[in-house]
């Protein structure tokens, strides 16, 4: 019996991605680009102990995970125990630093960690482009949360999915940014990921002009990191974001994940950069704002945030490194 224990920090999408071309798979239907954070995240333990004979033991924050994730979680093993060869049930014991199914990208951790850590437990050793593919499977995002600092995912062409991986981005390495975390929201939000992707690809008139624009979008967030140009950045964070949204307002029934602090928090941002500050929001499928910004800024903006009628508080989080094992054995 072996136990292995790994970190992975959740990323914020720069250049979005919405909409899926296989869901099975997670095969996204267009690239993406992100930034790896951190001090959110989530940290997993995973051990071929047998479960609880019947099934899978599965653990999340201290308490039984909820019959949905707990499935999830088996279905994902079940591909690590395929590959692995083996057919005893696990103990998944997983801490998460970041709010659960609330816009913070909590399964880009979670299922990264978790491919780390149950790969290692089952005997594999996978090259880091085969754990991203492996992570995908749990949550498309999860591709990206393998590598630290700035990440790109590929949309892929091949039916299995083989291509679509995510890798680093060497010219953002290093690079002295910040993410700040506007908070607008406590518990889950109003609909899912995958269903509200759905539900946006099949009925917004939107969804293919937003699907033509990200490889535009993707070469400009490539141009702005190689040359540290965080202004030519942040205008491409906004208008994905902006655009993803759009599309997803425009669905039937429409999606709004907006909420009265997300609309003030965009409008202090925008006054922030009046002022002179080099601060860019972005957001992801949630009411919270993050906020991209210069590392010597970050205080600032936070302060001010945190001050906007309806945040409910702010965090400060630093590019971190990609996903890693803590202990094995």
């Amino acid at each position: 019996m072996i136990s292995a224990t790994a970190v992975a920090g959740t990323n914020i999408a720069l250049v979005k991605y919405w909409g899926k071309r296989d869901e099975a798979l997670n095969l996204p239907a267009t690239g993406s680009l992100s930034l790896t954070l951190d001090r959110l995240g989530t940290r997993t333990r995973v051990t071929f102990d047998g479960g609880d004979g019947a099934a899978d033991r599965v653990l999340l924050d201290g308490a039984p995970a909820a019959e949905k994730v707990a499935a999830r979680v088996t279905t994902f093993l079940d591909r690590v125990r395929a590959r692995a060869g083996i057919a005893a049930r696990a103990t998944v014991v997983t801490d998460n630093s970041v709010p659960t199914a609330a816009g913070l990208a909590s399964s880009a951790s979670g299922f990264a960690a978790l491919a780390l850590a149950a790969t290692a437990a089952a005997g594999l050793d996978l090259a880091p482009t085969e754990l991203s593919v492996l992570a995908r499977l749990g949550s498309g995002s999860a591709a990206r949360s393998i590598f630290g600092g700035f990440v790109e995912m590929a949309r892929g062409a091949r039916a299995d999915g083989s291509d679509a991986a995510a890798h680093p981005l060497e010219a953002g390495a290093g690079w002295d940014v910040r993410l700040v975390v506007a908070l607008t929201a406590a518990g889950e939000k109003s609909l899912g990921s995958t269903a509200a992707m759905r539900r946006t690809a099949e009925t917004s008139p939107y969804y293919e002009a937003w699907v033509r624009g990200v490889d535009g979008d993707l070469a400009a967030a490539r141009a702005a990191i190689t040359a540290r140009d965080l202004p030519a950045l942040g205008a491409v964070a906004e208008r994905s974001a902006m655009r993803m949204h759009a599309s997803a307002m425009a669905a039937d029934p429409a999606i709004l994940y907006w909420n009265p602090a997300t609309i003030a928090a965009m409008a202090r941002v925008r006054a922030l950069r009046a002022e002179g500050a080099s601060a860019f929001f972005t957001i992801d499928a949630g009411p919270h704002v993050k906020v991209l910004c210069d590392a010597r800024q970050a205080e600032v903006v936070a302060a001010a945030l945190a001050e906007t009628p309806g945040v409910l508080r702010t965090l400060i989080a630093a590019p971190g490194p990609g996903a890693r094992l803590e202990e094995v054995g």
